[in-house]
């Protein structure tokens, strides 16, 4: 039985990642309060679990009295010298126990604080393995889709978690077995409350994905310094070069457009604008502005400014609903006030 115990153990290590020693405190705990209800509240046991040994023993402890007050944890010196007759007051007496002779009640509830902790064992190695993916790219695959509400079921490899249709692109649908990208937002560490928040629409999808994508970025040369993004509609990108010989914008586009190509079909469609970023605030809020051309940048205060372009450039200089002009100022940092000329 003890054998088949510790290979248990060694199981629930290998397959759901928990380590043996939490589920040995858990297993001790639930012993001890099975024996609790057994004997009593006051009775005095100890638990001894030896995985080296593949051993498992329970003990019922007495104390060595002169007068016998409390027979559930008391022993008189006269019985206990019967047992050890170096027996002496204030020693302790220990009386193994057999776990089958355990009732049906007392053991029950051993169960149920062990089944506890194996799913407490379960979360807590799903943390720990999800913490290392937190502002990362998850590749997972879809196992249902739910028509209530939209939300999908994701299967992440170590377990499951769920795609809220609040963090879903507006308007994309999934089917069960497709694989998808989504980004780790969140990992929640409280017992209650969903274990991982994933996304599709958090900036940090789009700047990871330009990390994996672009090698320049991989190796350091080119450097993402900011995204503004309205999920399935448009995001702007910054980047800059840390080698004058490498042309960011042109590295994050690719040959014939087939790096960028790749993001904006995972991201369904999503526009993408490239733009390179400067530490003069002029010219990074015209290269934010763009695909408007403008005529001149004026700052009107620490971290405002006005824009002024051709009549024909203004309105997609401010864009559908301001959006062009909202990414910007998202982008940069910078109020913008945009003027015809």
């Amino acid at each position: 039985m003890n054998k088949e115990f510790f290979v248990s153990l060694d199981l629930l290590e290998k397959e759901k990642g928990i380590p043996k020693e939490y589920m040995i405190e858990k297993i001790e705990a639930a012993l001890l309060a099975a024996l609790k209800k057994e004997y009593g509240s006051n009775t005095m046991m100890r638990v001894a679990i030896n995985p080296e040994k593949e051993d498992l023993k329970v003990y019922l402890q007495k104390e060595v009295v002169e007068e016998v007050t409390n027979p559930q944890c008391q022993i008189s010196l006269a019985e206990a010298k019967e047992r050890n007759k170096r027996m002496t007051v204030g020693k302790i007496v220990e009386t193994e126990i057999k776990t089958k002779e355990l009732r049906r009640l007392s053991a029950a509830a051993a169960k149920s604080v062990i089944i506890q902790g194996i799913r407490e064992g379960e979360r807590k190695a799903m943390q720990d393995a999800y913490e290392s993916k937190r502002s990362e790219i998850v590749t997972a695959t879809v196992s249902k889709v739910f028509s209530d509400n939209g939300s999908v079921l994701l299967d992440m490899g170590t377990g499951h978690a769920t795609l809220l249709k609040s963090e879903q692109l507006p308007g994309e649908t999934f089917e069960v077995g497709e694989r998808i990208k989504v980004y780790v937002t969140e990992v929640n560490k409280e017992a209650r409350g969903p274990l991982v928040t994933l996304s599709r629409t958090h900036p940090g999808l789009v700047r990871r994905m330009f990390e994996l994508e672009i090698p320049e970025i991989q190796d350091g040369v080119v450097m993402v310094m900011g995204v503004a993004r309205e999920a399935g509609s448009r995001t702007k990108i910054a980047v800059m070069s840390r080698d004058e010989d490498v042309e960011a914008v042109g590295a994050c586009i690719g040959n014939h457009g087939m790096r960028i190509s790749a993001i904006v079909k995972e991201l369904g469609g999503e526009k993408i604008d490239i733009v390179k970023y400067s530490e003069v605030p002029e010219d990074y809020v015209a290269a934010a502005l763009a695909p408007a051309e403008v005529v001149s940048v004026s700052l009107t205060g620490e971290r405002s400014c006005k824009v002024i372009v051709d009549e024909d450039q203004l309105s997609l200089a401010i864009g559908k609903e301001g959006q062009n002009a909202r990414l910007a100022a998202r982008l940069t940092g910078i109020k913008i006030d945009i003027k015809a000329e």
